[in-house]
């Protein structure tokens, strides 16, 4: 029977576990109340104005139901906003607010803070590695994720 260190998928659940402690560690010293998976959506809603909620889910490869809950939360703390679609009454786009630019430039200190530390015992060069490796086995598996990653295009 092997070891769960050498189960890809154990290793990449546990990888998960630190860095979400890392992110939200650093993020709360630093005075914010935002989850990796807020963070991402409202950069991406930053980056794409006017973008709606299928097409975020797509962005971060988030899955659709869930998406829901993470832009309500976003909206109830001031950070984003639903409007009426202009090119389509019943679809709603999202848009970042004033506060949410704000928290974006705040926090950013720290998501680089914490991104060092959940790398901190590589080198430069293993991070670098990593990384690519990462990048690598996830552009392979995309398909098979339940929430793939999807780009603008698509």
């Amino acid at each position: 029977m092997k070891d769960n260190n050498d189960m890809p998928g154990h290793l990449a659940r546990r990888f998960q576990q630190i860095a979400v402690a890392v992110f939200l560690a650093e993020v709360g010293e630093a005075g914010f109340d935002l989850t990796p998976v807020q963070y991402a959506a409202l950069a991406t809603i930053k980056a794409n104005p006017g973008l709606d909620q299928v097409t975020l889910a797509g962005l971060i490869a988030y899955d659709r139901t869930t998406i829901t809950g993470v832009v309500d939360r976003l909206v109830q703390k001031g950070l984003a906003e639903r409007r009426a679609s202009s090119r389509d009454r019943r679809a709603r786009e999202l848009e970042i607010t004033e506060q949410g630019r704000r928290t974006l430039r705040k926090i950013t200190p720290a998501v680089d803070s914490a991104q060092r530390m959940m790398l901190r015992g590589l080198s430069a060069k293993e991070s670098e590695d990593l990384m690519r490796l990462l990048r690598k086995a996830i552009a392979a598996g995309n398909e098979l994720s339940r929430a793939p990653l999807r780009d603008l295009q698509a």
